[in-house]
């Protein structure tokens, strides 16, 4: 009887789990192995979305999904086009978890909980026999193939035997230090190095993180000297600038904030439908209108009260000071706080739970279309391995599920034909 053949997925994350699930359940032959470096499974699943899972993003246009990966983007378009939002909803509701859609596009399991995502993946390992070993550090892998059709890799571990696969993919995320790359470096691929990315901006010693757990409904944040801007959510945090407008520009400034080893300089709109000039003009009305009322009891922006505060003191103004009595200094100091308030970043804040990086094997020697290794048959990647990551968690999961989909496909069916 032909042995059946065998597939080894390493890394135990949404990617690798993904992949491996998928893989046995199209192709009932297949053995499926899946490795996981530590004593946790789907740890980043767990804690992700603050413990409910943002596994997705309410985006469903392709064109529009795009922009939304920072690095990747051409690789994933055609990926996405195999396995995108929508199949994502519809695979884990044909499983019994259905999801639900924020206002901010974040899709969350109705039951607000992240073990709904884990029950249901580690439901399908048991259900189709994937094997799942832990602790398996592996230390080298090597291509063993002996001809075009014959496909083989023999992988070592730091403390356990060695194990032999016909296909192996490997799925164990981004690593936040570039030594940890070595084993697949030396397989002959290209690996951009790690930085992170989604992180915070620490503005240390300014006096506006005394104004902590306060949050803007939309600014402008802008990299100066660069085009690099984002709009959205600003939370003050106690050591600096925090939020969706932050995280996102993060993450399409990684390697350029990685180069100025984050010390850099942002300016800040925190009333993004004006300019300077808007505003002025606005302020000129705000004087005949609210001619007798004090400033700091009238604040007409909808701005939070202790950052209106915050502005008026900076600009050392008289708490019982008239809309009409402004003086013209101070209002045009005003007027440059709200809109193009600077900002001196030095250094980065990451959550290390959801440390995400960009950087990875190069798409190029990617094949979109199966992720394949252009370089070596057999070889497949999926998930955070790969030069490609979002904007926020739930764009990262979408990579996740849709390479490691894409490559379990693409081993089910090459097993089929051996």
């Amino acid at each position: 009887m032909k042995p059946k053949s065998k597939l080894v997925v390493i890394g135990g994350g949404a990617a690798g789990f993904f992949c491996a699930v998928n893989a046995a359940r199209l192709n009932p032959e297949l053995k499926v192995i899946l490795l996981e470096k530590s004593a946790k499974l789907l740890s980043k699943v767990k804690i992700s979305g603050g413990g409910r899972c943002n596994v997705t993003h309410a985006c469903f246009s392709i064109a529009e999904l795009v922009k939304s990966y920072p690095r990747g983007a051409a690789l994933l378009k055609k990926a996405f086009h195999q396995f995108n939002t929508q199949h994502t909803v519809e695979w884990f509701l044909e499983r019994g978890v259905e999801l639900k859609t924020e206002s901010d596009g974040r899709m969350f399991p109705i039951s607000d909980s992240s073990q709904t995502i884990i029950d249901c993946l580690l439901n399908e390992v048991n259900k189709y026999g994937v094997e799942v070993r832990m602790n398996a550090d592996v230390v080298e892998l090597k291509s063993k193939s002996t001809s075009e059709h014959d496909p083989a890799f023999e992988i070592s571990f730091r403390n356990q035997q060695s194990l032999t696969a016909d296909y192996v993919c490997i799925a164990c995320g981004g690593f936040p230090k570039a030594e940890q790359f070595e084993w697949i470096n030396k397989l002959g691929h290209r690996v951009q190095p790690p930085v992170p990315s989604l992180f915070t901006f620490n503005i240390p010693d300014n006096p506006i993180t005394s104004l902590m757990g306060i949050a803007v409904a939309e600014a402008n944040v802008k990299i100066m000297g660069t085009k690099l801007q984002q709009i959205g959510p600003l939370l003050i945090t106690h050591w600096g600038l925090s939020g969706p407008a932050v995280l996102k520009l993060s993450a399409w400034a990684a390697r350029d904030l990685a180069g100025d080893n984050y010390r850099f300089d942002i300016m800040v709109n925190w009333l993004p439908q004006y300019n300077e000039q808007l505003l002025k003009d606005k302020f000129r009305t705000l004087r005949f209108d609210l001619a007798s009322q004090k400033i700091i009891n009238r604040n007409p922006f909808a701005l939070p009260s202790r950052l209106w505060e915050h502005f008026l003191l900076r600009c050392e103004l008289n708490a019982d000071l008239r809309w009409a009595d402004l003086p013209a200094k101070a209002e045009n100091k005003l007027i440059n706080m709200i809109c193009s308030g600077v900002f001196e970043v030095k250094g980065k804040t990451t959550f290390k739970e959801e440390f995400v990086t960009a950087g990875g094997i190069e798409i190029a020697e990617i094949d979109a279309q199966t992720m394949e290794s252009k370089i070596i048959k057999g070889l497949f990647f999926a998930g955070e391995i790969i030069d490609a990551d979002g904007v926020t968690g739930g764009f990262n999961f979408q990579n996740a599920w849709t390479t490691g989909w894409i490559a379990a496909s693409s081993v089910a069916k090459a097993a089929s034909t051996q």
